[in-house]
């Protein structure tokens, strides 16, 4: 071990692991500093990953049961085991953790858990759960602790009735009904996860919408097709407490801007509503980095705070709390301390909700392509008319792409409907090389695929679409 490190990453999820790689492959000594037990964050271990693998499941169950018999196959009713069905979910878990633990050995990163805390520029006490604090000296910082789910004020989350995601991807039945507190991302996945296994689920909503933040026309469809699939929805409304009864849950909710309250009776209760940056017990303030009222860590251009030598990434300053966002921060950042030209375009980064269908998007919504004064042009396109789609009775939603109405220019794309989340990346492709939707237009596409409906709405936005 060195006496010093060159670079010391504070969390090992997926900001963190992937700075700490790439660093490693760049010449540094580096170590990594993880309080829980396995590395991989919030994302591999209750987050992106187990939350995939109940809703690849779970999808998977919803077409057994309803799918099959239309396709000529036959079988019995299928029948979900809660236990089989967690233990699946552990597997995904457990070979990605073991996947970075094989990383670090592989690059020579020396790995330490425990609480870290930063005592200065280039000093870090770690905490283990037992034994004696270690100090480790280090060239340089990067604190990527990630982000923790935001409370919701006057409501305890004990993770047994009133869950956050954590809880929700741990439940040891499925509940007669779900109340999910917050219509993002996390609330419709994890909503539909048990939705599909028989679960009523109701969302409350703050805002007059769901999916706040995506473009509101797909909204709105991706509303009526979740109202489809069982959802109920209280949108304008606002969650005041949960008391519990006999029978389970009284959640009271009154309208966003005031008025009489109502209450819904539950069996669980989830809390979605966003996430904060996690920095509590850092010694961020004792060591001179500052942060905003949000609570993020500020930091210049090159990630460097306002401290040299402490950098910082990912869900802890500002930008969407996205774990491949964090990754490609942690890849500029390692970059940037060796000296190279580390480079984050935050123009082009996807979203995706893992829903069924799904929804995926990059660059900016027609709301705010409209709220810029930009003279723009739209092309759109349903999967309902494309052959695969068809045959695969996959036909609900659509592709939307908004381009600059003078040059042409793709400036965003927003496609809701099956292997959104693989269909996206074309768009991004095409968007970081500054593309145009006749570029993407006149790019042969193999047919039958999905993917035609991305060059058909590329057709469509100089109104020559082929197939409508």
């Amino acid at each position: 071990m060195p006496d010093t490190f060159d670079l010391t990453v504070i969390g090992t999820g997926p900001g963190g692991y992937v700075c700490a790689i790439r660093a490693a492959q760049l010449g540094m000594n580096v170590a990594v500093i993880e309080k829980r037990a396995t590395h991989g964050g919030t994302c591999l271990n209750v987050g992106c990953i187990p939350s995939k693998a109940l809703l690849h499941a779970t999808e998977l169950f919803a077409e057994a049961g309803h799918g099959f018999a239309g396709m000529g196959i036959t079988i019995p009713a299928p029948k979900i085991d809660i236990p089989k069905l967690m233990a699946y979910k552990q597997d995904a878990i457990d070979g990605n953790t073991k996947g970075i633990e094989f990383l670090f050995k592989k690059n020579k990163i020396t790995a330490f858990h425990g609480s870290a805390r930063i005592l200065d520029a280039g000093k870090v006490e770690v905490r283990p759960d037992e034994g004696k604090p270690e100090l480790i000296e280090t060239r340089n910082i990067v604190i990527a602790t990630g982000s923790d789910v935001a409370p919701l004020k006057g409501i305890e989350i004990d993770e047994k009735d009133v869950v956050s995601s954590t809880g929700a991807i741990a439940l040891d039945k499925v509940p007669g009904h779900l109340v999910v507190v917050g219509a993002g991302v996390i609330g419709l996945e994890l909503g539909s996860v048990w939705a599909r296994l028989g679960a009523r689920v109701t969302v409350i909503e703050f805002l007059d919408r769901i999916l706040p933040g995506m473009d509101s026309e797909v909204a709105k469809q991706f509303q009526r097709l979740l109202q489809r699939q069982g959802f109920t929805f209280k949108l304008s409304s606002k969650v005041t407490g949960i008391d519990k009864t006999k029978k389970g849950l009284s959640v009271s909710v009154e309208p966003a801007k005031g008025g009489d309250a109502s209450t819904v009776e539950a069996d669980k209760v989830l809390v979605a509503i966003g996430r904060a940056p996690y920095i509590q017990g850092l010694g961020c303030a004792e060591a001179g980095v500052e942060c905003d009222d949000k609570g993020r860590i500020e930091v210049h251009a090159d990630f460097q705070t306002s401290v040299a030598g402490i950098y910082a990434i990912g869900d802890v300053i500002h930008g969407p709390m996205l774990a491949h966002k964090a990754e490609d921060e942690g890849i500029a950042v390692a970059e940037i301390i060796a000296g190279e030209a580390g480079h984050v375009n935050y123009d082009v980064i996807p979203g995706v909700v893992y829903t069924s269908p799904e929804i995926a998007a990059v660059g900016k919504t027609e709301d705010e392509v409209k709220a810029a004064g930009i003279e723009y042009k739209v092309g759109k396109f349903p999967f309902m008319a494309i052959g695969r789609a068809k045959a695969n009775r996959t036909t609900d939603g659509f592709v939307k792409i908004i381009a600059d109405a003078r040059s042409d220019k793709v400036l965003g794309v927003h496609i809701m409907g099956a292997q959104a989340g693989e269909l996206i990346h074309e768009a991004a492709v095409l968007m970081e090389f500054s593309g145009s939707a006749e570029d993407l237009a006149r790019t042969c596409h193999a047919h039958p695929t999905l993917s035609e409906a991305v060059k058909e709405a590329a057709m469509a936005v100089a109104g020559r679409a082929i197939h409508m």
